[in-house]
């Protein structure tokens, strides 16, 4: 392992001004998406609108520092023969790949799961890592509920988050580390808050023992946000002073950047709250990106299988990419949202 490079690589995914783009959605959520606009789910059509984000030029040269591939995607070429990963790495950004194997329930835990996938990563890295990928992430589940979540639960996922990060730094890639608490349920930012340190908590724990190297990771942790069907909603400004106070009793100043997930929140609601962490600043690591659909939902719908919306639709991924980057410097403003309208 050269720690050197595993931090160069990690510093360069939350450079200031860029964030990531999750691209690694499973053939089942790629599929609802598609559903909803309309499209069918093929190898061809998941290729398409995928190159289409990859070269949108501009957004990924200026504020996209990363992307993470699904299995399929980090196999693919675009239309013109050239790999996607190749595509990725010609517009300046970082190719990397979701390795995990998906949530499933856990043993005795009525609706808790464990994320699988440890069986063969080994080898799964190494083919990953001569087919080009620089990073790997692996998401954990937490979910919030009435006995829930329990010890059992988050030792279980935190331990294999560790195994996991320790394999991928053996095999010279940087860990993205993500321990999602969801924010389903009606529980309030105070119970977010209250699980979200035990799990960062404990995951530190694991990583100190499983001897990660922190300076070569990458946290991608959820926001201190109340449920959904909470009746108590809060401020964007109350979200960033909690999510920060639980991030600096929690993660240790070694580790270069936390690229916030997006988790169900908003395009401009992920935005807001990103921004208004960076407002505060006073922080030891850079605080960035690595969202979904808050990236994706609105070229998604703008595309919608046609190739004459294309350069409409990468527009709309640019206008969410320089916002979010704007965001990642503390100089997002709502106005810019309505002058983009």
């Amino acid at each position: 392992m050269n720690l050197a490079e595993l931090n160069k690589i990690a510093t360069a995914m939350v450079a200031p001004g860029k964030g990531i783009l999750a691209a690694d959605e499973s053939g089942g959520t790629i599929k609802k998406r598609f559903d909803a606009i309309g499209v069918d789910s093929t190898e061809a059509s998941r290729r398409d609108y995928r190159e289409l984000l990859f070269r949108s030029t501009k957004a990924m040269a200026d504020r996209i520092s990363g992307v993470i591939l699904f299995d399929e995607t980090i196999r693919q070429k675009a239309e013109d023969g050239t790999p996607l990963v190749k595509v990725i790495e010609q517009a300046g950004s970082i190719p990397g790949i979701k390795v995990d194997k998906g949530a499933k329930p856990l043993a005795f835990s009525p609706g808790e799961t464990i994320t699988e996938g440890l069986d063969g990563l080994r080898e799964r890295l190494i083919e990953y890592r001569d087919l080009g990928a620089k990073f790997c992430k692996w998401r954990a589940v937490i979910d919030i509920g009435p006995g829930i979540p329990s010890y059992n639960c988050i030792s279980a996922n935190v331990h294999a988050l560790a195994r996991y990060a320790a394999l991928c730094q053996e095999q010279g890639l940087v860990p993205i580390v993500e321990p999602e608490v969801l924010m389903d349920g009606d529980h309030d930012i105070d119970r977010c808050y209250q699980v979200t340190e035990l799990v960062l908590k404990l995951l530190y724990e694991q990583l100190y023992f499983a001897r990660v190297q922190l300076e070569g990771t990458v946290l991608k942790p959820n926001m201190v946000v109340p449920g959904k069907k909470c009746p108590k909603q809060v401020s964007e400004a109350e979200i960033a002073e909690k999510t920060l106070q639980v991030l600096k009793a929690c993660v240790p100043v070694a580790v270069p950047g936390i690229a916030f997930l997006s988790g169900g929140q908003c395009d401009v609601e992920a935005t807001a709250r990103l921004d208004a962490m960076n407002k505060i600043g006073n922080v030891p690591w850079r605080l960035s990106f690595s969202y979904g659909r808050a990236l994706q939902a609105a070229p998604q719908k703008t595309w919608s299988g046609k190739t004459q919306n294309k350069q409409a639709a990468q527009a709309a991924f640019a206008h969410r990419a320089e916002m979010n980057g704007l965001a990642t410097l503390g100089q997002w403003k709502p106005e810019l949202e309505k002058k983009a309208a």
